[in-house]
């Protein structure tokens, strides 16, 4: 509630939590690496990152405790977009190396543990 997160670029790889009645700082992350895109767990108070140089990695981590859950490999490019499905428990990240891959990152209220499985598709009609 009243909560906004920004990332910061290549040189900054910072994930900032902002309280967005007063516009003031709450807290920060350091990530260690480009921080491109972030998205919410919509069941849980967990936050979903994805990132580019040097690790090109996606990775979750709890809030407010900011505490790192896990992190998903399987991109060899800087990590671009997050899209969640419409029940939230499945990611699909977009990467600069022409893949997608498909996340069981969150867990609902209705399922078991996340795995963190991974299912990769080549992008579909290169070029168009």
């Amino acid at each position: 509630k009243n909560l906004l997160a920004s990332g910061g670029g290549t040189a900054d790889k910072t994930i900032r939590f902002w309280n967005t009645d007063s516009g003031t700082l709450v807290n920060t992350i350091e990530t260690d690496s480009q921080v491109c895109s972030l998205l919410w767990n919509k069941h849980d108070k967990e936050i979903l990152s994805s990132h580019g140089y040097s690790k090109n990695q996606l990775a979750l981590w709890k809030y407010p405790s900011l505490t790192k859950m896990t992190e998903l490999y399987g991109h060899t490019s800087r990590v671009l977009f997050l899209a969640m499905n419409p029940d939230g428990t499945r990611v699909v990240s977009a990467s600069a190396d022409e893949t997608l891959r498909f996340w069981n990152v969150f867990e609902s209220s209705v399922q078991g543990s996340r795995d963190g499985n991974c299912d990769s598709m080549n992008t579909l009609m290169k070029g168009i």
